[in-house]
């Protein structure tokens, strides 16, 4: 095994050039090396060095009989060197990571990658099984050309919630208040956090009842109306009544955004929820001094209050005008994903590389892929597996990216994989699957990881950009100004002119081929 870790490039014409050098000599080194040596680029969001490629990693090669040439990026550096590498044609026999290209470079460039459809049902005895047990994962990886062009995952350890609101229990607690059940008592836990002195500084002006948090400022307050997003809210879709909805148009919108006006009105929210950048929202959740702010949403408490963290728990999702508990939930996006290995045209053995990969599709390698290798980062015991804490003084996702693929990368794990799990619950995973166990009985499906051609993409590309900068600053005008009822049907009027209806027929498309071979 070896590994190459590129920390940084030169932007310019002078590196570009000597890129393109480098790709020429590169080409005759390839040409030399051994039958059984596979060149795999693949892009890591930090530079953690090379341990993760250890453990386990050694082991699938020395058990596959080959010999796997890694070469690393940062993604900081990624966006420049893929475009000179897929433009010199110098390509690796393999990328791995869904990070590594998007659906749209993909499909731009699918002449690049060999179709593994037969290749898989010849070398892959693990995968193959697999989509026969999950046909969702085969209908998520098959492009609409008919081909699979990548190969799939699905996570241990992920939560079918997202990000959640948190609410100062510690303000609560102070005022003598109750945790809201309802959306009503919502608004009415707001206005004694702006009415008091929820923080008990002395300062009855310094509290924000509701502040920005770490995903769409304005779907987390509009959340009770059954305005739901799922993981990959690139279209703002959601299913209601198992049909492809986009929510900006959606009655649930227009009521929840009147009602979050009359919040804003009130002074319940950031009079800079629309202006700030995500600097300045961060120091108010985060301020040094005091907390500020009542409730806000993110992925867990300490990774959204800081050194605050201690004074918010979960908020239990209230109840809407409909009676029901509405959550960001999405079973797929969080665990499944496609493009976690694409092997090109300039791989002379693909099948000895799938063979390799396959071993990846089973518990003891999940486990390893994910969080680090036997005896390393995790421990296999009796009944399952074993997290270990980390070390060196590294949090528990920072030490389990430095020592195996994590995020990236075939893996796959059954419904029951995380029961086999043992992990300290007082951080990262661990914390965050706990508070998923509160409120996961409220999740609903949400619009699947569905595949569109390269038109289609194209097309979206064009419509979405208008559409999402104009629905964006009309949710913005009217939760701080009003108005939403007397313009709303020119609202509508303006998205339809804007190609609507050929935008939600490229999703429906998309919806019914995906729905064709996952039933």
């Amino acid at each position: 095994m070896k590994q190459k870790i590129l920390k940084s490039l030169l932007i310019s014409t002078f590196a570009l050039g000597t890129l393109a050098a480098c790709s020429s000599n590169k080409a005759s080194d390839t040409s030399a090396k051994a039958d059984n040596e596979f060149k795999i680029t693949t892009v890591r969001w930090s530079d953690w060095g090379d341990d993760f490629t250890k453990g386990y990693l050694e082991e699938a090669e020395k058990n596959s009989g080959i010999d796997v040439d890694w070469d690393v990026y940062v993604s900081s550096d990624w966006g420049d060197k893929k475009s000179v590498l897929l433009a010199g044609g110098d390509l690796p026999d393999a990328f791995l990571g869904s990070n590594v290209f998007s659906d749209v470079e993909i499909a731009q460039n699918q002449s690049l990658f060999v179709p593994l459809e037969n290749l898989i049902d010849e070398n892959m005895p693990n995968l193959s099984a697999i989509l026969k047990k999950e046909p969702k994962i085969k209908a998520m990886i098959t492009s609409p050309d008919g081909h699979i062009y990548s190969l799939p995952k699905k996570l241990p350890m992920r939560p079918l919630i997202a990000n959640q609101l948190f609410i100062n229990k510690k303000w609560l607690d102070q005022l003598g208040l109750e945790m809201p059940e309802t959306y009503e008592d919502f608004i009415k836990v707001l206005t004694a956090f702006k009415e008091k002195d929820a923080n008990g500084n002395g300062d009855v002006n310094d509290e924000i009842p509701y502040g920005a948090g770490n995903v769409d400022q304005t779907f987390s307050f509009i959340l009770p109306f059954n305005n739901r997003l799922g993981a990959d809210n690139t279209y703002e879709l959601s299913l209601k009544g198992d049909k492809p909805v986009y929510l900006r148009t959606e009655q649930s919108y227009k009521d929840g955004i009147k009602w979050m006006h009359e919040a804003y009105k009130k002074g319940l929210i950031d009079t800079e929820l629309y202006t700030q950048d995500e600097s300045m929202s961060v120091a108010k959740r985060m301020d040094k001094e005091v907390a500020r702010v009542g409730v806000s949403a993110g992925w867990t408490a300490d990774a959204t209050f800081g050194l605050h963290a201690d004074e918010y728990v979960a908020l239990t999702p209230v109840k809407g005008p409909d009676g029901n508990r509405y959550v960001f939930s999405d079973p797929e996006h969080y665990n499944y994903a496609r493009n976690e290995l694409l092997i090109t045209t300039k791989c002379s053995d693909p099948s000895a590389l799938l063979k390799w990969a396959d071993q990846f599709y089973a518990d003891d390698a999940s486990i390893q892929t994910f969080y680090g290798s036997f005896d390393i980062a995790t421990e296999k015991t009796d009944t399952g597996y074993t997290v270990l804490p980390p070390k060196n003084g590294k949090s528990a996702d920072e030490w389990a990216w430095i020592n195996s693929l994590r995020d990236f990368g075939p893996k796959y794990v059954g419904d029951d994989f995380n029961s086999k799990v043992k992990i300290d619950t007082t951080q990262g995973d661990g914390l965050k699957l706990q508070l998923d166990k509160e409120i996961n009985q409220y999740a609903l499906p949400a619009f699947p990881n569905v595949t569109y051609s390269q038109d289609e993409l194209i097309k979206l590309s064009s419509i979405y950009v208008d559409i999402n900068s104009y629905v964006k600053q009309m949710a913005s005008k009217w939760v701080v100004e009003g108005g939403i009822d007397n313009e709303w049907d020119e609202y509508v009027k303006q998205l339809e002119a804007m190609g609507l209806k050929d935008f939600m027929k490229i999703h429906n498309d998309a919806y019914k081929r995906y729905q064709e071979i996952a039933d």
